[in-house]
């Protein structure tokens, strides 16, 4: 492991980072249902507040402080979090919360694909496959495929505090790769 702390490590990143992690954390355990009595909807205000105007604002910041990558991603994913929140209690068909899931998990998608550092990778990513899951799950009705998707949710939020506590505890943010061994190159 590598001590990379530069990589997203400014203030805006940071607490950027922070409000998308407690989010996902909320979000994805009311999914699961790991909490007795805890659901999704309970969710709502962490989604509202933390998720859609404070990662708004983060992002905003970042933008500002030509942070293209961060602010894009705060910016879009607080709009998703605030949307999300206030169409919480909307009745909509199951089709179209399950479209609405699949359009941000393409989001998601591209966030990963664009780059940037490992631990932003892997929470994009796992957004991804938790967003992409509860998307066909409300297509298709499964309440399990949710709790699946809910896990992967909280996986991407457990990361995505990782990364905020690394960078300001100065833990490793980055991982080494292994160096090919003398003689072999990149193509056999």
């Amino acid at each position: 492991m590598d001590n990379d702390v530069s990589a997203g490590s400014s203030t805006t990143t940071i607490a950027g980072r922070l409000a998308l992690g407690v989010t996902l954390l909320a979000f994805g355990l009311g999914n699961t249902g790991l909490i007795d009595g805890v659901t999704a909807a309970d969710a709502v205000a962490v989604a509202h507040y933390v998720g859609g105007v404070a990662l708004f604002v983060a992002g905003l910041f970042a933008l500002r402080d030509r942070d293209t990558a961060s602010g894009t991603a705060y910016t879009v994913l607080g709009a998703f979090w605030f949307t999300w929140a206030v169409s919480a209690g909307a009745q909509v068909s199951d089709n179209a919360a399950g479209l609405f899931l699949l359009l941000f998990a393409l989001v998601a998608l591209s966030l990963t694909l664009a780059g940037g550092d490992q631990l932003g990778q892997g929470v994009y990513g796992l957004f991804f496959v938790a967003l992409a899951l509860m998307a066909v799950a409300r297509f298709a009705g499964s309440d399990g495929l949710t709790k699946v998707g809910g896990w992967f949710a909280v996986a991407a939020g457990v990361v995505a505090w990782y990364a905020a506590t690394a960078a300001l505890a100065h833990w490793p943010t980055a991982f080494l790769r292994r160096a090919a061994r003398p003689g072999v190159t990149a193509t056999g």
